[in-house]
């Protein structure tokens, strides 16, 4: 695989990614509620869940996802219903501790979790995949060394998009220094949530 391709490859998820979408809208959400420190195992999730449908897409599955059509539905709609119950949560959020600041972070696992579903939820990431690798590789002759460096490159693009929106989230979130503030923003980020679910299972 030359540099020129894998250069390739990240131009145009970078552009995809970049994009704000569900899996965005979700991150932002919960940087505003809830700060980067907690959101960071959705991310990471987010990350493994992509490296997942890009492996996928360089091995061929898509056929053998077609044929796991039901788990890959439930797994879909298990994440829509967690991220509505996310977003639930923060409408109905009291504002407390000092200075107006947001409630403390949830269990890693179960952000890990949303995180994964959102991503694992939505196989138009494996097509997007599918239909872009062919124009740029030779999928047929992919190594170990080939695939290493395609999620290498999707790992550098995703981090950079999504540390950008943390970043901005994270910004907007200073201030929130009065209970209202703070309400007004749960309810934003719990419609936005909600957002992000009902674009999923839109899809």
């Amino acid at each position: 695989m030359t540099l020129t391709s894998v250069l390739v490859f990240a131009a145009a998820l970078f552009v995809a990614a970049g994009s704000p979408g569900p899996s965005i809208a979700a991150l932002v959400s919960r940087v505003l509620s809830k700060g980067y420190r907690d959101v960071l195992p959705f991310v990471a999730a987010m990350w493994v869940g992509e490296a997942i449908w890009l492996s996928f897409a360089v091995a061929g599955l898509s056929a053998l996802a077609e044929s796991f059509h039901v788990v890959f539905v439930a797994i879909k709609w298990a994440g829509v219903a967690y991220l509505l119950y996310l977003a639930w949560k923060m409408w109905f959020a009291e504002p407390s501790g000092a200075d107006g600041e947001l409630p403390e972070s949830r269990s890693a696992l179960k952000m890990f979790f949303a995180g994964l579903t959102v991503t694992l939820g939505n196989p138009k990431i494996m097509m997007f995949y599918v239909a872009l690798l062919p124009s740029i590789i030779d999928l047929n002759g992919v190594t170990l060394t080939g695939w290493l460096e395609l999620v290498a490159a999707m790992l550098i693009v995703l981090a950079a998009v999504d540390i950008v929106w943390m970043t901005l989230a994270a910004k907007a979130r200073q201030f929130l220094k009065s209970p209202r503030a703070v309400r007004i923003a749960n309810r934003i980020s719990a419609g936005t949530m909600a957002g992000a679910a009902a674009a999923i299972a839109a899809r």
